[in-house]
C-alpha cells in the first residue's frame, strides 16, 4: 500500500533535515510552498507539518516560520508538564499564526507544540473560533493607546490608524481575523472605534454619518493591510520580491500598454522610463492623508 501524500510530504522534509539539507534553525517549507511543489491541498500540507511537529522534527517561530529543531516549549512541557494558562495557550497560537498563517492554526497543532493533549486546551480558550477572538484581542492590545489625549480632531485618527497599522504589521493575519460588517466586540479593539467617533463628534455629525465615517477609516487600513499578508504569501510562493516580479513583467506591460493605447501608462514609462518603488508603508502614509483631506472637506460641509 502506497504512503499517504501527506505522508510522503513529512517523509521528504524529514530526509532532507537528516542528510543536513536542512539544519537546526533552518526555516522548512510552508504550508503554501508545500502545496506550491507537492501539488496537494492545503489541509494535506498542513497535516505533513503536524507530522513533523509530532515527531520532535520541527517547531513554529514567531516571525520566521516552521523551523527545524525542538522547541524549548515542549521539551519544558514532557519534562516538568506544567500547569498550562490561557495567555500561554493564546501566545502559542499568535506564534503558529505569525509564522505560518491561520490555515496552518490548529487546536491539534496547538496542544503539539505545548506537549499537551487537544482536550487539554478546551477548558482554557473554548474553541477555535473562541480562541481567534482571544488572539485578535492580545495582538492588538500589543499597541495602547498613549495616555495624553490627542490635540486635534485629525491627530485622533491619525493616532488611531497608526497604532492599528502597526499592529497589522507586526501579525499578518490580523486583519483577514477582523470582520468589517461584523465587528468583534473586544476590550481593546473597540477603543480604536471610539476614538474615531470621539474624533468626529466635534463636527456634531448625525450617528449614522460619525458611524460611517468610523468604518470608513477602518476598511481603508484593513484593505492595505491584507495586502501584506497576500504580497508575503505571494513572495513566498515566488521566490520574488514585487519589485522583481514587475521587473519580470516588464516587458509584457509595456506590450500591452502599446497594444491597448494606454495613454496613462505611457505617460508614466515614456522618456527615461519609470521606476517605482512599491512600499506599503508608503502607501499607507500617502492613502492616510488622503483619507484625512477628504474627510476634513467632507465632515466640514456636513456641519
Amino acid at each position: 500500500m502506497s504512503d499517504a501524500p501527506y505522508q510522503v510530504i513529512a517523509a521528504e522534509i524529514r530526509r532532507r533535515i537528516e542528510s543536513g539539507e536542512l539544519a537546526p534553525g533552518d526555516r522548512v517549507p510552508s504550508t503554501r510552498a508545500l502545496v506550491h511543489e507537492f501539488g496537494v491541498a492545503m489541509a494535506t500540507a498542513t497535516k505533513a507539518l503536524h507530522v513533523l511537529q509530532q515527531q520532535n522534527l520541527v517547531h513554529a517561530r514567531a516571525g520566521v516560520g516552521t523551523v527545524v529543531g525542538s522547541s524549548r516549549t515542549q521539551v519544558r512541557a514532557r519534562q516538568t508538564s506544567p500547569e498550562l494558562s490561557r495567555d500561554e495557550v493564546v501566545r502559542m497560537a499568535i506564534a503558529i499564526a505569525d509564522a505560518e498563517g491561520l490555515a496552518a492554526l490548529s487546536m491539534r497543532r496547538i496542544a503539539a507544540e505545548l506537549g499537551v493533549s487537544t482536550m487539554a486546551l478546551y477548558r482554557y480558550v473554548g474553541g477555535k473560533d473562541a480562541l481567534v477572538l482571544k488572539m485578535v484581542d492580545a495582538a492588538i492590545g500589543e499597541f495602547p493607546f498613549p495616555a495624553k489625549p490627542p490635540a486635534t480632531w485629525r491627530d485622533g485618527i491619525e493616532t488611531a490608524a497608526r497604532l492599528q497599522w502597526a499592529a497589522y504589521r507586526r501579525h499578518l493575519w490580523l486583519a483577514s481575523a477582523i470582520s468589517l460588517s461584523r465587528p468583534q466586540l473586544l476590550p481593546n479593539l473597540l477603543p480604536h472605534t471610539d476614538a474615531v467617533l470621539r474624533s468626529v463628534a466635534r463636527f456634531g455629525l448625525d450617528k449614522s454619518a460619525a458611524l460611517y465615517t468610523a468604518i470608513s477609516v477602518f476598511a481603508y487600513i484593513r484593505g492595505i493591510a491584507l495586502a501584506m499578508e497576500s504580497e508575503a504569501q505571494a513572495e513566498q510562493d515566488t521566490g520574488m520580491t514585487a519589485d522583481e516580479w514587475a521587473e519580470q513583467y516588464s516587458g509584457q506591460l509595456t506590450t500591452m500598454i502599446n497594444l491597448e493605447n494606454l495613454a496613462g501608462f505611457r505617460a508614466l514609462f515614456e522618456q527615461d522610463g519609470f521606476e517605482f518603488d512599491y512600499d506599503l508603508d508608503q502607501l499607507f502614509e500617502f492613502g492616510l492623508e488622503l483619507v484625512l483631506d477628504g474627510l476634513e472637506l467632507k465632515l466640514t460641509r456636513l456641519r
